[in-house]
């Protein structure tokens, strides 16, 4: 015998035997979960019969008990009885090899693998299924994982879909980790809404089964998947745990079930069953329809396209300047006209209208001869341009200064104690005694993510060289303030 943690190795055999020693622990929380964790169980053997000692464990956490404390007559006899069985494992033996002595080349290899859950647990369990080149087949046990449920309450489907997941998981190690040629493998689960959840392409899943079935998807098929009923699915032990006396009659659990030993014309298969998921299914995320009414829309706005179309600060002033020069002369040939109309009623003699038209029209000609723009022409579009600015993203701040009300306290300026002068937004304070200009005793409010805000940065950072982001903003504070001006000159620059 060759003991290795607590499993023995009979080389006379071949096989794995269990000798487990308890140490005299005390019936309490900590001594049952050190007595549990003692147990070395590395390819899981045992997991249905340890799953009974988990819930025990489990138990004891639900009902929030110490570790030291005495626990209750019910679960201490639960405990006692399930120790008691643990002494007739060391008649339980396993077959190291998994292919038995005789069995000849091995033609074809493949894994199964098998999930299921319940309000106990859940568990996974592998089989290879090997065969030779007379058609015999052979069954080995591989590996078996059993867990319990988790404390916050979960759902079954939800429950299935973990375990599935384990399944693939336990699929992707024994492909690494067998040197064989190894058949696509076959996933076995009895839970008809998992193998919707996995066959769908059309439904949105919540995100704990959209994680899951993401991870499935990758790493398998859905033509891998199968069902199985729950009387031939040997991972029903592991997910509501055996006694040992159950678990030395039951054959299935190492061996696998009956039907692989069989061709695969033999094995479960479905019949009319929808894998369609039904539009109340819990997991399923509801269409949600929104009616939006669409009152303006500021990409269509001329002055938005405008202020959009220029990328310097120097071009946007310019073109609004002519713009600001053309409405002027418009404004004018309107009061003009109107001017003309009241004249036609009068008694004035048709050469005085005439002349009166004739030194109109000199003057408009006089003015669209003007070439250039002059520094008032600049300035004032400016502030045409930073009006519209704060119209935009300032609304409600300016409608209550213009009605003499209080800003309220949640606006992102209340704490720049803004001010209206010359319908432009500036930064209020206690400077206005100072020895400064006027723009930098209260400079104007720019909101951090907007166009004309970035142009303005821009147009800072090209003016001193293309310097730092502090010097940019000592720059910019001179005549403006932006909203959070650190995080916004770092995107601009």
């Amino acid at each position: 015998m060759e003991r290795a943690l607590g499993v023995d190795w009979c080389i006379e055999s071949d096989s794995f035997k269990f000798r487990i020693h308890v140490k005299n622990m005390p019936i309490t929380r900590r001594g049952i979960l050190s007595v549990v964790s003692s147990i070395y169980d590395p390819l899981g053997f045992l997991s249905p019969f340890i799953l009974l000692a988990k819930t025990i464990v489990q138990g004891l956490c639900r009902m929030k008990l110490t570790w030291d404390e005495e626990i209750p007559e019910d679960m201490a006899n639960r405990w006692l009885a399930w120790l008691s069985d643990l002494s007739q494992f060391t008649s339980f033996s396993v077959r190291r090899c998994i292919k038995p002595e005789g069995f000849g080349p091995v033609m074809s290899a493949q894994l199964h693998h098998f999930s299921d859950a319940s309000e106990t647990g859940y568990g996974v369990v592998t089989y290879l299924r090997i065969e030779n080149s007379h058609g015999r087949v052979h069954c080995s046990f591989l590996l078996g994982k059993s867990r319990v449920t988790p404390l916050k309450p979960v759902t079954i489907p939800r429950l299935e879909l973990t375990a599935a997941t384990i399944a693939v998981k336990m699929d992707k190690l024994m492909k690494e980790e067998l040197r064989m040629d190894l058949k696509e493998s076959v996933l076995w689960t009895d839970s008809t809404t998992v193998l919707r959840y996995i066959d769908n392409d059309d439904a949105r899943f919540k995100t704990f089964v959209a994680n899951r079935v993401s991870t499935i998807r990758e790493n398998t098929r859905p033509a891998q998947w199968k069902y199985v009923n729950t009387a031939s699915n040997p991972a029903d032990y592991a997910s509501r745990g055996m006694k040992a006396e159950h678990f030395m009659k039951c054959q299935s659990w190492i061996e696998g079930p009956d039907f692989l030993n069989k061709s695969e014309a033999h094995w479960p298969v479905l019949s009319e069953f929808s894998r369609v998921i039904s539009e109340e299914d819990a997991e399923v995320k509801r269409m949600i329809s929104v009616n939006i009414i669409k009152t303006v829309d500021s990409s269509t706005d001329p002055l938005f396209k405008l202020i959009h179309h220029y990328s310097d600060w120097h071009s946007l002033k310019k073109a609004v300047a002519w713009m600001l020069r053309l409405k002027e002369l418009l404004q004018s040939l309107c009061e003009t006209r109107k001017k003309f109309g009241s004249q036609a009623q009068s008694s004035e003699s048709q050469d005085a209208r005439i002349k009166t038209v004739e030194n109109h029209m000199q003057k408009w000609k006089s003015t669209l001869k003007g070439t250039h723009l002059t520094v008032k022409d600049i300035r004032r579009s400016e502030t045409a341009i930073i009006q519209f600015h704060q119209s935009q993203t300032f609304h409600e701040e300016l409608h209550a200064l213009q009605k003499g009300e209080k800003i309220r306290r949640s606006s992102s300026i209340v704490k720049l104690d803004p001010f209206l002068q010359d319908g432009v937004l500036r930064v209020g304070g206690r400077l206005h005694q100072a020895a400064l200009p006027e723009h930098t005793k209260h400079p104007t409010i720019l909101a951090k993510d907007h166009h004309i805000t970035t142009l303005v940065i821009r147009n800072a950072h090209k003016e001193i060289g293309h310097g730092g982001r502090n010097h940019t903003l000592a720059r910019l504070r001179q005549r403006v303030w932006i909203c959070k001006g650190n995080a916004a000159s770092e995107q601009s620059t």
